[in-house]
């Protein structure tokens, strides 16, 4: 693979996570504090939307399956299609609409919408770095082109999206140092704005929109333009594709795939948790509301410089022994919830995105091992990539989708009052609890399982010899 295709394949992927970065730290206080619906419905549109992206990994997989070969390939057809819905979708996701009634209907279907379609721009994308080449040390280079530029996508998404909306989450009425919450934190005025302010804060939110809807069509041009897919380059032509439903079970049923995607999808949901509640626990649990922004770019920069680091990390040292960076993060997080001031909190920043970086690079670069893996004990079904990549997303999306909902209706059960400077006691200590606590759990957990993933390096080498002898 030249250096240009692993360019122009790494940038295809860029925009849905500048996308979907943009809606990970903000769509949440979007829902809360601009559009002010209440914490069970914001938690409602997380989960159903989550869970509708869910749900569309395996049906996506599923026709991508039964697609033909055409001119331009069998995936990239499927990513063409959808991108331009896809930017509609995601510019009135961060709509105001003018009635009040029916926002929350508003709001659940463009997020499912999106979810949806990004789905299906997703699934086909992740699963084309099978075809890219036959060779393990060219598509891990390949992922590793791929994450350092969806890193730095997602660093411009937060980073666009916080320079662009910062204005729209900073009350004048509120001091820059609030005295400590006390139970008389209900008797404060509420910084709802009026009128002219909800006009110039739906403007910016379109601003924003806007812009990320351009970096879409540039980064699917750039995709088209730049990669050649390649028809199933280790198939036999005597090979039959194998079923869908029989290939779900048959993933379902290996081993190192099982262990992995267990793993990994409760290291996700504590990143994903740390995203969406980072900009709530510093605005209202840390006194760190003029800075937010700054500290989210402080975490995408860190994780999209080290990206290069862990890449030549896991070659060194292998993929299991790279995931030990995942757990940096827990102690700095239970610092910052513990004694938060800013000097850590930039400290923390910096730690979390080494870890964010880990957890990103690491199942996209040991999933096509575990597909090789599948490939060797059967060597003669062909078709089942995007089986693996779908359900992989399914399962992740899902249990993202479940804590973000648990979360948010955490906030409301505890009493969370949209446009209030300051909040109970009872929501900073929920909000400590998502930021410190869960997300701890949640690693430890998922890295004890990944001690028991059978592939190491010594039978990738193993698996790769065979592979090509059965070729």
């Amino acid at each position: 693979l030249s250096i240009c295709s692993k360019i122009c394949y790494a940038i295809g992927g860029a925009p849905n996570q500048v996308a979907g970065s943009a809606a990970a730290f903000f769509l949440q206080i979007y829902l809360l504090d601009i559009a002010h619906i209440t914490p069970f419905h914001a938690s409602l549109v997380l989960f159903v939307g989550k869970a509708s992206g869910a749900v569309t990994d395996p049906v996506a997989g599923f026709f991508i399956s039964k697609s033909r070969w055409t001119k331009v390939g069998r995936l990239m057809p499927w990513m063409l299609a959808c991108t331009p819905f896809t930017v509609v979708s995601y510019f009135f996701m961060w709509y105001l609409p003018p009635f009040v009634s029916g926002r929350v209907a508003w709001y659940l279907t463009f997020y499912c919408l999106f979810q949806a379609l990004t789905t299906l721009f997703q699934v086909p994308y992740s699963a084309l770095t099978m075809f890219l080449s036959t060779d393990q040390k060219e598509r891990d280079s390949a992922t590793a082109y791929r994450m350092t530029m969806e890193v730095l996508g997602t660093l411009i998404g937060a980073a666009l999206q916080g320079q662009i909306v910062a204005s729209a989450h900073i009350s004048h009425h509120c001091t820059v140092n609030p005295p400590v919450n006390t139970t008389d934190t209900w008797h404060d005025t509420p910084s709802f704005p009026d009128p002219s302010d909800l006009l110039s804060h739906q403007v910016i939110y379109m601003i924003a929109a806007g812009v990320i809807g351009g970096v879409y069509l540039l980064g699917i041009v750039i995709l088209f333009l730049g990669v050649k897919e390649k028809d199933d380059p280790y198939a036999l032509n005597s090979d039959r594709a194998i079923p869908f439903c029989k290939g779900l079970g048959l993933t379902m049923k290996h081993g190192p795939y099982v262990k992995l995607t267990a793993s990994f999808l409760l290291i996700s949901t504590a990143v994903q948790l740390e995203q969406s509640n980072f900009v709530l626990f510093c605005t209202y649990a840390a006194d760190l509301r003029n800075h937010f922004q700054y500290l989210v770019v402080t975490i995408l920069v860190s994780a999209a410089v080290s990206i290069p680091f862990w890449q030549k990390f896991l070659q060194r040292f292998g993929k299991k022994c790279a995931a030990c960076g995942i757990s940096w993060m827990i102690p700095f997080a239970v610092m910052l919830v513990t004694i938060p001031n800013l000097i850590l909190a930039y400290l923390v920043a910096f730690v979390s995105g080494l870890s964010i970086a880990a957890s990103l690079l690491l199942p996209w670069s040991m999933l096509p091992d575990v597909v090789d893996n599948f490939r060797l004990q059967n060597p003669h079904g062909k078709g089942h990539e995007t089986i693996f990549y779908s359900s992989y997303v399914f399962f992740t999306k899902m249990s993202a989708g479940i804590g973000l909902g648990i979360s948010a209706a955490g906030l409301e059960f505890t009493g969370y009052k949209p446009g209030m400077c300051r909040q109970s006691n009872d929501v900073i200590l929920t909000l400590k609890i998502l930021i410190g606590v869960v997300p701890a759990v949640l690693i430890l957990v998922g890295l004890f399982i990944l001690l028991f993933y059978p592939i190491t390096e010594e039978s990738r080498k193993e698996t790769k010899l065979a592979l090509e002898v059965l070729r």
